[in-house]
């Protein structure tokens, strides 16, 4: 990217790119000359709030917290404006999934029916991606990212039977559930062919929980979770490729947030002891009792090459691959530099609430 930008200085997916990279710095000449770009009175506005997800990581990276938020609250306000968001829409149907799953559904006949599977479920900026690749360091499993299968396979049903998703699940049989699970497992072999286990970390499988419980009952699911304000405001200074329209205003993303924790917490409920939580910040603070506790969940013997996660080979398509790259680190929270700026959102997500009341 920097061998791009010396020759053009103004290519704007270059220095995006160069953002994408958490673990890379910009230098003092860099975040100048990004400055000078970022405010040129000619660039189109798409373009500009483009940009503003560069200079903010810059401007944060360099402890100009103030510039920092103003340049990423106008960025994400422009993208907002081209994203649209019902933020009361989507909170009414995850009402509606969990009505649903508060009576008996059927499951798919072999209760070991995707035991080869291991999900890893979360909302971005999560550590989904540093769970996952420490999985995928085992030699027993293939780490296959971030699947849409599950919203396929229940978006196919639901067009193939005529009636929405939730509404057609309590008529659901156990052979319709079987037949659903065999076809995910097919759709899925390919990451099976040279290792026993493969994992997915579908970004929209934690509204699925309950139905990868009833098409894949031998499959595990790992939770990740992590400090909420932190984990909005991670996603508020990302400039995601697409899908993520909640993640441009903070009370949207602190919304999305609440929707997402009361879904988890409704889920463990409802299936106690199916799934593990890994907290970010528990596993940043003892990495080797939170990973041992993650692999023995998983039903996978340890093996130290866990542990050493970073020197694992294999591809790595998200906005975390470089920090998965290197050893864990505990340096990673930004949200408190920022204080009263983010007195809103910690307002939103009812902060002092949620830390009385602990993790699910």
């Amino acid at each position: 990217y920097r061998r791009v930008l010396a020759r053009r200085p103004d290519m704007i997916t270059a220095w995006s790119g160069l953002n994408s990279i958490k673990t890379a710095r910009l230098t003092e000449a860099e975040t100048v000359q990004l400055e000078t770009l970022y405010a040129a009175p000619d660039i189109a506005e798409n373009l500009r709030s483009k940009l503003g997800f560069a200079l903010g990581k810059a401007l944060e990276d360099q402890g100009r917290y103030a510039e920092a938020f103003s340049v990423l609250a106008a960025s994400n306000a422009a993208m907002r404006r081209e994203h649209k968001w019902d933020s009361e829409e989507f909170s009414r149907a995850i009402d509606g999934v969990i009505e649903t799953f508060k009576n008996p559904v059927a499951a798919a006949i072999d209760p070991t029916l995707g035991k080869e599977v291991i999900f890893v479920v979360s909302i971005p900026r999560s550590g989904s991606t540093l769970t996952e690749h420490i999985i995928a360091s085992h030699s027993d499993v293939s780490g296959a990212d971030e699947l849409p299968i599950i919203g396929e396979i229940i978006n196919e049903e639901s067009a193939r039977i005529g009636i929405p998703y939730p509404n057609w699940l309590a008529r659901a049989t156990a052979a319709d559930w079987t037949r659903l699970g065999n076809e995910y497992m097919k759709r899925t072999e390919q990451w099976r062919k040279s290792h026993p286990r493969s994992t997915d970390k579908g970004l929209s499988n934690w509204c699925f929980v309950g139905v990868i419980h009833a098409m894949l009952p031998g499959a595990r699911i790992v939770n990740c979770r992590r400090d909420a304000v932190e984990t909005c405001w991670s996603c508020f200074k990302q400039l995601f490729g697409h899908g993520q329209s909640y993640s441009y205003d903070l009370g949207e993303l602190a919304a999305y947030w609440r929707d997402y924790d009361r879904t988890m917490r409704f889920w463990h409920a409802r299936y106690p002891h199916r799934m593990h939580d890994v907290v970010y910040e528990d596993l940043i603070e003892n990495p080797e009792t939170q990973i041992r506790r993650l692999l023995e969940f998983c039903n996978l013997e340890f093996e130290p090459a866990c542990l050493r996660f970073h020197e694992t080979q294999r591809p790595v398509r998200t906005t975390s691959a470089g920090q998965v790259r290197q050893p864990i680190r505990n340096d990673t929270a930004r949200a408190p530099a920022y204080g009263e700026l983010l007195a809103p959102l910690r307002w939103s997500l009812g902060v002092e609430k949620l830390q009385t009341e602990g993790s699910s």
